[in-house]
């Protein structure tokens, strides 16, 4: 099936890359689980020039031309993990010498990478709140190349105007990288809004069952296509077949998901805000939160993130995140499963000291798609214990 922009987003998710397997008839794409391809003489390739599968596999393109088709974007590369997407990107996009500017508030492996590997490799940076768009004027110099961008951020669920940002960015010559792995292409598409290149994490949402590692990169560019493409083969950051299979599934049911997801972490933001232990509630969908306005009108919904810092301290939720029992304490998200872990010692102790330390008392919950009455119940309890 084309990516016929007529269709639905759930239309897409199923059969965009994914026709029937012309020789069986399968309804289901099959895993090509191999490494390599016959060829009818030197140099003679097959349907889709396949030879090597770190250089391109039947399964991963059904991938990939599935996310390209969900973010509104031309091209889309499958990646063996989110950091190894985003390290392509940063590899490609910068050189010994340039400039980038980041938000205030990123996921911690994204600023390791940045302030332990591509420091050591001339690039420099620059921290932002990226939802004041005069800091991030200021924070502009004429060697910046690239604006990295978290909306909703994590894990402070902070929102850009992403469309106010491609136009600063451009304005001095950067392009901007939007990560969508908390909004996922369901309830936001940064293409549309003007971002050059969208990053994801497929591990979270996108595959959904916590079963699968995997990273993708979207662009409208082919010039920054060939690049990646060239990094990607040549690093060989590749998913395996049966990693992009995985995924393939996952984006089959991302819109139900997504929807009990907001439900679900609509609901517990909304007790967790009246809670007497809960300090503050960090979710956007909340009336108070200051990018409530913003996120109503770029996203579809508000996501299934929630973070709140526990009223009596650090050891309070820590206590507290140790308790619950349908709540698992572990790192990643977007799984249907709820998680709830501590960043400050966990997801985010690289940035620790830093300029994007976050709060000790903190607590980041990834809100599954259990029974929200139950889930309630079981945060309430450990707050209560704490």
């Amino acid at each position: 099936m084309v990516a016929d922009p007529r269709y639905g987003f759930e239309t897409r998710a199923i059969h965009v890359g994914q026709e029937p397997d012309p020789r069986t008839g399968s309804v289901i794409m099959p895993i090509y689980q191999t490494s390599t391809y016959a060829q009818d003489g030197v140099g003679g390739l097959r349907e889709g020039d396949y030879e090597y599968s770190r250089t391109a596999n039947p399964t991963r393109t059904a991938l990939e031309e599935a996310l390209a088709a969900l973010e509104g974007g031309r091209h889309a590369l499958a990646f063996a993990s989110g950091m190894a997407a985003t390290d392509a990107v940063l590899r490609t996009m910068l050189r010994p010498g340039d400039h980038l500017v980041l938000g205030n508030d990123v996921y911690g492996g994204t600023f390791r990478l940045i302030d332990k590997v591509l420091t050591e490799w001339g690039v420099t940076y620059s921290v932002a709140s990226l939802s004041d768009l005069d800091e991030v004027r200021s924070a502009l110099r004429p060697e910046t190349k690239l604006v990295w961008c978290e909306s909703p951020t994590n894990p402070l669920l902070g929102i850009a105007d992403i469309a106010a940002l491609a136009e600063l960015a451009h304005v001095g010559g950067a392009k901007l990288v939007v990560d969508n792995t908390f909004a996922t292409p369901y309830l936001q598409t940064p293409l549309e809004l003007g971002a050059d290149v969208v990053v994801h994490s497929t591990t979270k949402y996108l595959g959904g069952h916590s079963d699968v590692v995997g990273g993708a990169v979207i662009t409208d560019s082919d010039d920054l296509r060939e690049r990646l493409l060239f990094l990607r083969n040549s690093a060989g950051a590749v998913p395996g077949p049966f990693d992009a299979w995985l995924t393939l599934r996952g984006l089959k049911t991302l819109a139900v998901r997504m929807e009990r997801h907001c439900g679900n972490a609509e609901l517990i933001a909304e007790a967790l805000s009246v809670h007497p232990k809960v300090e503050r509630v960090y979710y956007p969908g909340l009336a108070e939160h200051p990018g409530h306005s913003l996120a109503a009108k770029q996203m579809r919904r508000f996501g299934g993130m929630v973070s709140f810092t526990h009223a009596d301290g650090e050891q309070a939720a820590l206590n507290m995140a140790a308790r619950t029992k349908l709540f698992i304490l572990a790192e990643s998200l977007g799984g249907v499963e709820s998680l709830i872990e501590h960043p400050g010692r966990m997801t985010h102790a690289s940035v620790a000291g830093s300029l994007l330390a976050v709060p000790a008392e903190l607590v980041r919950l990834s809100v599954g798609i259990e029974d929200a009455h139950d889930l309630l119940a079981d945060l309430r309890y450990a707050l209560d214990a704490s």
